[in-house]
């Protein structure tokens, strides 16, 4: 595929997202439960269903896998784009389902999937026994398919036959517990060179990209309503206070993205180089986090009391923040993988590990 085409196909690819996810926000909106007691965001069937006519949940495979062809920072805008208008599903946690299937040599999935550990994979007769339990699980109820990926690397797909217990993040997304007690057939299995913590990273980068998408949706509502609401006779754009606030969100916002581009730049590198994999999604989920937590409530101090209602599309942005930035690992968690990868490698190894030239160039 040629540049331009390939700029032409990633420009089309946008637009078309855009469009869609544009026209439903509104409607996705209007679904979630006005209170806290009225349970989850509900499930949004024709939503889903128009993803992947587009073909969306395929977009990180090769063209020859049915995909898009697509380099990772590209595919990977479709979620950015689609937290920035707080749309409710898994559209992530599928891509990166389909493509440790697609590296597994396993079929791809049916449906929602996501990627869980903590399920153990072993030998029983002719297939494979699964056992024990995922917590937290994106949309467990709504799942058609699930991937499994044990601490040895194997990976099983499974389409059914677990058990949900139902529970919700802050912004009200399901967050399941899925408990597994059943045996699958061989070729629904494989080994593979993936692992808890590259799963776990894997859940990280989608984070990652999300906060950034739902940031850059907190920025344009917030500029939006300062340029729209007079008060003392001038639009709120004017006051040097509100001023401020906003170039804090904008540096922030273009931080995380930054941040968020850099580590889906490194996905190609997931299993030849998972170290580098690790240290760029580590970097990406740190400062998507610190960006979360400095624009959430300064984005609720530019709105004041309309912020914090339910009548107004803010605050599914700024649960999601609050919420995400907790999910595959918090700040500290990979601060910690940071600095325990930077001392491990001792004075020499120091710089090079930290600045990112460790190996090759990032």
């Amino acid at each position: 595929m040629s540049d331009t085409t390939s700029d032409s196909m990633t420009a089309m690819i946008a637009d078309t997202a855009e469009r869609l996810f544009s026209d439903l926000a509104a409607q996705a909106f209007a679904a979630i439960p006005k209170h806290p007691g009225d349970g989850a965001v509900p499930w949004d069937a024709p939503l889903w269903r128009a993803v992947e006519e587009l073909g969306f949940p395929l977009a990180l495979l090769e063209e020859e896998a049915g995909g898009f062809g697509l380099d990772p920072l590209t595919a990977l805008g479709l979620v950015r784009q689609a937290a920035a208008h707080a749309l409710p599903l898994p559209l992530g946690e599928t891509m990166l389902a389909n493509l440790v299937l697609a590296q597994a040599g396993l079929a791809l999935a049916e449906g929602p999937a996501a990627l869980v550990t903590g399920v153990g994979i072993n030998r029983d007769g002719d297939g494979w026994r699964l056992s024990g339990s995922a917590a937290d699980v994106p949309f467990g109820r709504n799942l058609q398919t699930v991937v499994i990926c044990d601490a040895s690397g194997r990976i099983a797909r499974v389409a059914g036959g677990w058990q949900t217990a139902e529970g919700r993040n802050l912004a009200g997304e399901p967050r399941d517990t899925l408990h597994f007690d059943l045996v699958v057939d061989g070729c629904d299995t494989a080994d593979s060179s993936f692992s808890p913590d590259l799963i776990n990273g894997l859940g990280a980068l989608i984070r990652a990209q999300a906060l950034a998408g739902a940031l850059e949706g907190v920025l344009t509502r917030c500029i939006a309503y300062v340029n729209e609401r007079v008060q003392f006779g001038r639009p709120l754009a004017k006051f040097q206070a509100i001023q401020h606030n906003i170039a804090i969100m904008a540096t922030n916002t273009a931080a995380a993205r930054a941040g968020a581009d850099m580590a889906a730049a490194a996905l190609p590198q997931v299993l030849s180089d998972p170290a580098r994999f690790l240290r760029q999604v580590a970097a990406a989920k740190l400062r998507a986090g610190e960006a979360a937590s400095l624009c959430a409530p300064l984005a609720h101090q530019v709105h004041g009391a309309i912020g914090v209602t339910r009548e107004y599309a803010l605050h599914p942005l700024t649960t999601r923040l609050w919420a995400w930035r907790d999910e595959h690992g918090s700040e500290t968690d990979w601060a910690d993988h940071l600095g325990a990868e930077t001392l491990r490698r001792g004075h020499a190894g120091y710089w090079p590990y930290l600045t990112g030239v460790e190996g090759d160039l990032t």
